[in-house]
């Protein structure tokens, strides 16, 4: 390899949904790319996600901001997909098919009364519904579904289509794709860096993107104080698989579990959460919490085949928000998307481009800055907040 093969204007270290959309988005823009990542492209956490685009179903109290930016995100799915597939020739399985937040009893009620009450407050499309109209909705739910809040432009992706659609584009605009390739040392600059591989190769680019998921935090070849405080968060998820219809036409959450159903036939049910470091041991009991919750809320769910049990390591910084922006002269950061990686990859994809041109990202980045935690370590991210759904 000559020196110029080996000259680009970009290099993005990590392959998942945020990485592949970062390199896509910026050779659309005519930069020349590289994409790097020590395992094959679109594994990790994107292989694992369930791939809901649900804003409204992830709205909490006090992230306004967050909420924002995962609007402005949703936003641009349906012409970031159709451009995709059209790059691409592959599907990513796009779709809004709204979401349905059900109750089981009182104390859920209550509290799905509360949240109903949040999205008025903050304008947000949903609507109330009693048991009744629930099942019209979805005929198989359980007969004790007491409430139920529904968000009809909730949407859905196919993690694994659109990383494949993704690494298919990327390919076809020219883009050097570097799999199982681990960078063993940098000399990074504001003008040039030069990316060492541990098989001997040299990768230089003018900028450089970190997008390595829950990994970006053990980049040793970062410079002392820009490594992002990014910590592993299990997640463990169950495929289940119909040979007719499914039992759900749309997502399906209860207030421990969701059920996301795929054009394939399956139904994917998750999610746990746990503080686990990087162990993906699918656990019995991790098991046995998703399908005991997805039973309740869809009894059907019991006659369905078990396809495919997994866990994943979603990325968490200490306020469970992302990062994206420049960490010095030179190098950016896209990482931190904790359970919102897949919903969030538009936006992100398209800020870190503006930013690499020159131009005014779409987004205010100061609340996603990464030098919002300057000095937190990786190890030193807090633990992770409870989040509902």
């Amino acid at each position: 390899m000559n020196a110029e093969e080996s000259r680009f204007d970009v290099a993005v270290v990590g392959a998942g949904v945020i990485g592949l959309s970062c390199a896509w988005r910026a050779a659309g823009r005519g930069l020349r790319v590289c994409l790097v990542d020590r395992g094959p492209a679109g594994a990790g956490a994107t292989d694992v996600a369930a791939g809901m685009l649900a804003p409204v179903g992830e709205a909490s109290w006090g992230e306004e901001r967050l909420l924002d930016l995962n609007l402005a995100s949703l936003e641009r799915w349906p012409s970031f997909a159709a451009e995709l597939e059209a790059d691409s020739g592959a599907a990513t399985g796009f779709g809004r098919i709204g979401a349905l937040h059900v109750a089981l009893d009182r104390d859920e009620a209550e509290e799905l009364r509360r949240r109903f009450e949040l999205h008025r407050r903050l304008g947000l499309d949903s609507e109330w519904m009693r048991p009744g109209r629930c099942r019209e909705l979805e005929p198989s739910l359980a007969p004790g579904v007491t409430a139920g809040l529904y968000a009809p432009h909730e949407s859905t992706a196919d993690p694994r289509q659109v990383a494949a659609a993704l690494l298919e584009a990327v390919r076809r605009r020219g883009c050097r794709v570097e799999e199982e390739a681990v960078i063993s040392d940098a000399e990074l600059s504001a003008e040039l860096s030069t990316l060492h591989l541990a098989d001997g190769g040299e990768l230089r680019a003018s900028r450089d993107v970190i997008a390595a998921g829950a990994e970006s935090g053990l980049l040793e070849w970062l410079p002392a104080g820009t490594l992002p405080p990014v910590r592993p968060v299990k997640g463990e998820v169950v495929a289940l698989r119909a040979d007719g219809e499914l039992p759900c036409s749309r997502i399906v959450a209860g207030e421990r579990v969701y059920m996301v159903p795929r054009g394939d036939g399956r139904l994917v049910v998750g999610a746990t959460m746990e503080e686990a470091g990087f162990d993906t041991t699918v656990t019995a009991g991790g098991v046995h919490e998703l399908l005991r919750e997805a039973y309740r809320v869809l009894p059907e769910i019991a006659e369905l085949e078990l396809a495919e049990l997994r866990a994943g390591l979603r990325p968490g910084s200490p306020d469970n928000a992302p990062l994206i922006g420049e960490a010095t002269p030179g190098l950016l950061v896209a990482t931190g998307h904790f359970r919102n990686g897949v919903l969030q990859a538009p936006v992100t994809a398209d800020a870190v481009v503006s930013l690499i041109v020159g131009e005014d990202p779409p987004v205010d980045l100061e609340h996603w800055s990464p030098g919002r935690f300057a000095g937190e370590a990786a190890d030193g991210a807090g633990p992770m907040e409870e989040v509902a759904g």
